[in-house]
């Protein structure tokens, strides 16, 4: 084609325009060479110049019908006929490549994209790991595919592709976090920076960048799955702890009926004082206490399962730290007694925005704990301060102290330490309750004891924002 081009030019200018000026045959000849050039490549081109170059020598230079050439300015012409050949043909061919690496790059860009519409269609982090080795061979046209999780040390493969192969490769690309090892075509799995594992997938040559694609894609959708699965179990827990309150709230109802019925009996015939006998009295007094207890218990156990379902709802408002300790203390006014109780509050410390009742019950409990655990003749100190957006309050007492064992133990439900079992009466919720109250204000509890010097306890509230009041 590239020789009969040039015939076909040679004639035209030979029969038609025989008086056809020199420069306008050779720009022509160049045209041509050009145009099959990008065609054909460097080789068919190189070819058409020099055929070319003896055609336009023979018929178009003087003397007409040689191959001599005379004038020495006509060397320069036919030279540029080869140089034309040779740059046009490397330019043909880097054209040619970039052309080609530029569909391969859309093609697999669409494989990436139907390969990532597959991976979110699993809800499921069991399923979806089964699944990625045969949407990788379907999406990119493999013929076998298989990860490795470092996090569960699993492998998951494609049903065509042979697992011995594939696994010792796959765990050492993992452990050298590189996928590079000479042959076949592996990837690192990767959350962010962080690898979590590897692939590989034979059958099919992918760009780096696709394979570093693949495997963020990979790493996105068992997160995603992960966090799926995780939602609906906390969705569960939620429905849960809402069926657990609203059973207690039940159980609670029936239980303090029939307390309610017991205490007002007991208590009308402790009222008749001179109607019993010592041990009637005695007896009666028991009925009374343990009745109280067992109310309380009811209390506690319904309060507990509110807070954990989240469906008691706080009416914040501001409030100096002095009125709630004021509160708490009448509130523990009988239980006390004689004790003494030393109060200590920072001068100029802002009001905190919390539910006065739920934050008042925090330093009941915290105050309960103080006089069930220390010697009556020992005081209970309570100091409250500033600490950054929040006021922390403190209750000090000098009991027997806790052990650094127990501490992270005894904000858990139900939990008495062996020591303490026979101190005091207890349910073990107390502290839990504190715990949540304070973590539903958004604030924090701790611990700190020493066995034999007492413990204090803390806890944070958050400060109004737009109440900076002193005490």
């Amino acid at each position: 084609m590239a020789l009969a081009i040039v015939a076909a030019i040679t004639v035209f200018y030979r029969g038609a325009l025989p008086q056809v000026n020199q420069t306008t045959v050779g720009f022509s000849f160049l045209l041509a060479i050009l145009a099959v050039s990008a065609l054909w490549g460097m080789a068919v081109s190189a070819v058409m110049s020099l055929a070319a170059m003896l055609a336009y020598n023979f018929f178009f230079l003087p003397p007409l019908g040689t191959f001599t050439i005379a004038d020495p300015q006509n060397w320069v012409a036919l030279f540029a006929f080869l140089v034309t050949a040779i740059v046009g043909g490397q330019l043909s061919i880097r054209i040619r490549k970039e052309a080609d690496s530029a569909n391969q790059r859309r093609r697999e860009i669409e494989k990436l994209y139907v390969f990532s519409q597959k991976l979110l269609g699993e809800g499921d982090v069991i399923q979806l790991l089964n699944a990625i080795p045969r949407y990788i061979v379907e999406a990119f046209e493999g013929s076998g595919a298989s990860i490795f999780l470092a996090d569960r040390n699993e492998f998951y493969h494609s049903p065509l592709l042979v697992p011995q192969f594939q696994a010792e490769r796959l765990r050492a690309a993992f452990a050298r976090d590189d996928p590079t090892d000479g042959e076949g075509q592996l990837g690192m799995i990767r959350l962010g920076v962080r690898s979590i594992g590897s692939f590989g997938i034979s059958g099919v040559t992918l760009s780096r960048h696709t394979l570093e694609a693949t495997g963020t894609l990979i790493g996105i959708a068992i997160e995603r799955a992960r966090a799926v699965e995780q939602l609906s179990r906390t969705e569960a827990d939620r429905q849960s702890e809402r069926l657990k309150a609203t059973l207690l709230d039940a159980i609670a109802h029936d239980f303090r009926t029939p307390l309610t019925s017991i205490k007002a009996s007991v208590t009308s015939l402790l009222s008749r004082r001179d109607q019993n006998s010592p041990e009637q009295e005695e007896l009666l007094t028991v009925i009374d206490e343990e009745s109280d207890r067992l109310n309380h218990l009811v209390e506690e156990a319904a309060e507990m399962a509110r807070l954990e379902a989240g469906e008691i709802e706080l009416e914040l408002r501001p409030i100096l730290v002095s009125e709630l300790i004021e509160a708490a203390l009448k509130r523990c006014r009988n239980a006390l007694g004689t004790r003494e109780v030393s109060v200590k509050i920072s001068p100029g410390l802002p009001r905190v925005r919390v539910d006065v009742d739920r934050a008042a019950q925090i330093l009941v409990q915290l105050l309960d704990n103080a006089n069930l655990y220390s010697p009556r003749d020992r005081p209970i100190e309570i100091t409250s301060e500033v600490n950054g957006n929040s006021v922390r309050t403190s209750v000090a007492d000098q009991g027997p102290g806790i052990d650094s064992s127990e501490q992270k133990m005894i904000f858990q439900k139900f939990y008495r330490g062996p020591a303490q079992q026979y101190v005091a009466r207890g349910t073990g919720m107390g502290l839990a309750i504190a715990k949540a109250i304070v973590e539903a204000h958004s604030g924090s509890i701790s611990v700190s004891s020493q066995l034999g010097k007492g413990s204090v306890f803390s806890f944070t509230l958050p400060v109004n924002e737009n109440a900076k009041d002193s005490r």
